[in-house]
């Protein structure tokens, strides 16, 4: 660390440790979001459908978390729910 200052280097220390939080996050978060688009690929509704909700909270504690912003999960949330429910309603 090159600051001088005590509060300058504690600052550094919070914004490493909150860096690698942040990242941990984002990557769980798209693993879970990616889950249910493969789900939707491979045309397994089901799976989907389970694993939709996972992915709307995962969305939900990332932007509570400030990892993401709240636009851009309720854009995920909804184009998400409305392909499964579009796959559902052709597979019925």
């Amino acid at each position: 660390m090159a600051q001088r200052h005590a509060s300058a280097q504690k600052r550094a220390r919070q914004n490493e440790r909150r860096n690698r939080r942040n990242i941990m996050l984002r990557s769980a978060l798209r693993t879970t979001v990616k889950k249910v688009v493969v789900a939707l690929e491979a045309g397994d509704v089901e799976a989907a459908q389970t694993e939709l909700p996972k992915a709307v909270r995962a969305l939900g504690k990332a932007t509570s978390k400030g990892v993401i912003h709240k636009n851009h999960a309720a854009r995920k949330i909804s184009r998400l729910t409305r392909s499964v429910n579009a796959r559902a309603t052709t597979h019925s």
